[in-house]
């Protein structure tokens, strides 16, 4: 039997009341080149609390051996996690059973063809079974407004990037 694991707190029910941003979690994930050189090819992922160590590697499809996690992935994995939970967040104040949900988020890398640059495009796909599409789309809009990854998506994020000592 598989043990429950209890929900956050967290609710879109609450009033938040502030000015800025106001973080309710952090974490800082450390990467590594690895053999290489390289975070890509052979680099480290490590969390400061430990929990995530694994081996970077580039998939074969963009020269690598394809025999480690890559960014790509972890993206995917994180995006798919964040909108299975609001899309649960959801269905369960609609009084909806959210146990059935799945989320597969595919990843694109690509080069931009403006600059030349590189891109990364998304596509989720819900799988709901047993609930019509006309309940399911109004929900989908809600989790995609709560979801902090989609928002990222279409809002863009944040970024500063520094140099440490």
């Amino acid at each position: 039997m598989t043990e429950r694991i209890p929900l956050s707190g967290l609710s879109t029910e609450e009033d938040f009341d502030a000015e800025s941003f106001s973080a309710i979690y952090t974490t800082t994930v450390t990467v590594d080149g690895g053999a290489a050189a390289h975070g890509r090819a052979s680099g480290r992922a490590r969390s400061a609390d430990g929990a995530l160590d694994l081996d970077l590697r580039m998939p074969a499809e963009l020269g690598g051996d394809g025999r480690g996690t890559n960014p790509e992935q972890l993206f995917a994995a994180g995006f798919a996690a964040s909108f299975h939970g609001a899309l649960s967040l959801v269905a369960r104040q609609e009084e909806l059973d959210p146990t059935v949900i799945s989320v597969a988020a595919t990843v694109a890398l690509g080069r931009d063809p403006g600059d030349g640059g590189y891109l990364v495009r998304v596509e989720l796909e819900v799988t709901w079974p047993d609930v019509d599409p006309e309940i399911t789309a109004p929900l989908l809009e809600k989790a995609e407004s709560l979801c902090p990854y989609a928002r990222m998506a279409r809002r863009g994020t944040a970024t500063t990037i520094v140099s440490a000592p």
